[in-house]
């Protein structure tokens, strides 16, 4: 893929770091920044494909900036910690590759649908999770092959797009046995870290990334995020969700009409 040679003005350069300290503060709360980020990259001038690969770099050191507040229950977890690190590198590698080989067409066409269905997932994973830790106190916690292929279907989606991620991962991995909600949110954060490692590596070499624009949004991700321990004192969690769903829809229904 050919390079991106971009600049950004100093008007969208604060249009960028305020929209990236909000979701950066969001993220660590109730999550769901990409809903915020990614939008804003493409309003600011990006095409949806070199937005997304973008903003996966902007967001990736906030990602990994909190496995060291889980490294106690990391460590807990042994070697039990390799197979889902592995599928996230493998799923993430993938859907990266495919982001890239498949085309800023395609991914512009599916943009709609990709927004509707984070927006879907998000919403429903607090559910997801109530339902997937009774399945497995039901069946006596027996598993199959599907636990994993869930994890890997996840993964893909991570590497290609990766918008509401977090909560779907986490769901999965009660799917996987890791019953217990902080080991549970520890390799989480282990996992996403990993899937998206693997795309920003792909997405650095492909020349896709817009660095202008992704050096402001991790330094506004990175001071939002520091700040998020206030805002969640601040306002309600649930508040937060409601609001990320309700822009969602807004974003879904935005990207429908804009395509039709």
């Amino acid at each position: 893929m050919k390079k991106q040679v971009l600049t950004v003005s100093i008007e969208t350069a604060i249009f960028l770091f305020t929209a990236s300290v909000l979701a950066g503060a969001l993220n660590a709360v109730a999550g769901g920044a990409t809903f915020f980020t990614f939008p804003v990259l493409v309003w600011s001038g990006l095409t949806p494909l070199v937005a997304n690969v973008t903003n996966m770099v902007a967001l990736f050191p906030a990602n990994v900036a909190a496995l060291p507040a889980y490294r106690n229950q990391l460590r807990a977890l042994g070697k039990k910690i390799w197979p889902p690190l592995m599928i996230g590198v493998i799923g993430g590698t993938i859907g990266a590759v495919a982001l890239l080989y498949l085309g800023g067409n395609l991914f512009a066409a599916l943009v709609p649908y990709l927004m509707g269905l984070a927006t879907l997932l998000f919403a429903t994973a607090p559910a997801l999770r109530r339902l997937v830790v009774r399945s497995q106190r039901d069946t006596g916690g027996r598993g199959s092959w599907a636990p994993v292929a869930i994890l890997f279907v996840f993964s893909l989606y991570g590497g290609y797009f990766g918008a509401g991620l977090g909560q779907i991962v986490l769901a999965a991995l009660i799917l996987n046995g890791h019953e217990d909600f902080h080991e549970a949110n520890a390799l989480k954060n282990g996992v996403v870290s990993a899937i998206s490692l693997m795309a920003v590596l792909v997405y650095v070499f492909s020349g896709a990334v817009s660095w202008p624009h992704a050096a402001i949004m991790v330094i506004g991700a990175t001071a939002g995020g520091y700040f998020g321990a206030t805002l969640s004192q601040a306002v309600p969690q649930y508040i937060l969700r409601i609001l990320v769903i309700a822009f969602g829809v807004f974003l879904t229904i935005y990207y429908f009409l804009e395509g039709a």
